[in-house]
Parts: structure tokens; C-alpha cells; sequence
């Protein structure tokens, strides 16, 4: 199982994370994306219909129903209700059922030292666990550069 981790360095998680789950739609995959709280949630997904105008990134969570449908589903919960091949850790979430996904994108602030710290450890234990790990940094533009296999 492959753990990319994404270090957010010049723009917040809600610039980043629309752009890393179209890739994820694009690739035909669906994701389910995991936030710290209900509240992030709900603004996680509002946002998602609105970050770009001239998009639409088809998505869900409990509050919308249909959870098996969504492409794209929001949660607080270690749960896969749409069958998705890719997770997306936010706010620093860890999951102890990474083997069932073939990808994880785990995304952190790394503007902070304490979610620095936290992704370390994460890091740490996926490892520990065998699994392959990418990390990647993000540049000046926001695009990303792989720093480390």
C-alpha cells in the first residue's frame, strides 16, 4: 500500500485539496477523505462546490445521504461506504485501516511544528507497517515536488 505524504507549505489544505481530488476523479478513483471534526467537514464540503466556478467536483457525506454513490465522501469516521480505492487524511487524522485502500494522501500544515511533528510520527508508523512512502513538498507556485521515496 502506498502513503504519499503532502507537506502544505504556501496554501491552505482548502486550495490544495480540491486540485489533489480531481486528480483522484480524473485517474477514475473515488476517494474518501477523512477531517477531525463534523464542523470541518460540513465547511470541507461547502467548499468543495464552490472553490472553482468553472468546475464540479461531485461529493457527499452522512449529511447528504446516499453515501454509497458519492465519488468523493467526507468523514470523522474510519469508514469506506462508497468502496474508494484512495483515503485523503486531514487536521491530522490517522487511520488504522490504510491496507484497505490501495493509496492514501495524507495532507499536513507545515507551517506548524505540531502537525510537522504529527505527520513525522505518521510517517514513522507507516513505515514500521511496510507500506511504500512518498513524500512530497509543496512549491512556491503550489505546485509539488517529490522530495523523498
Amino acid at each position: 500500500m502506498r502513503v504519499d505524504f503532502y507537506h502544505l507549505q504556501t496554501s491552505p489544505l482548502e486550495r490544495a485539496l480540491p486540485t489533489l481530488l480531481e486528480r483522484v476523479m480524473q485517474a477514475g478513483k473515488r476517494a474518501v477523505v477523512m477531517a477531525a471534526s463534523d464542523d470541518r467537514i460540513e465547511a470541507l464540503n461547502n467548499h468543495l462546490w464552490t472553490y472553482n466556478p468553472n468546475s464540479w467536483l461531485a461529493h457527499g457525506s452522512a449529511r447528504d445521504g446516499f453515501e454509497a454513490q458519492q465519488p468523493i465522501y467526507l468523514t470523522t469516521k474510519e469508514e469506506n461506504p462508497n468502496g474508494a480505492s484512495i483515503l485523503v487524511l486531514t487536521d491530522g487524522m490517522a487511520a488504522g485501516f490504510l491496507s484497505t485502500f490501495e493509496r492514501c494522501l495524507d495532507l499536513f500544515d507545515g507551517t506548524a511544528e505540531p502537525a510537522v511533528a504529527a505527520a513525522r510520527q505518521r510517517w514513522i508508523e507507516a513505515k514500521n507497517a511496510g507500506h511504500e512512502l512518498h513524500y512530497w513538498q509543496q512549491t512556491e507556485s503550489g505546485s509539488w515536488a517529490e522530495k523523498a521515496t
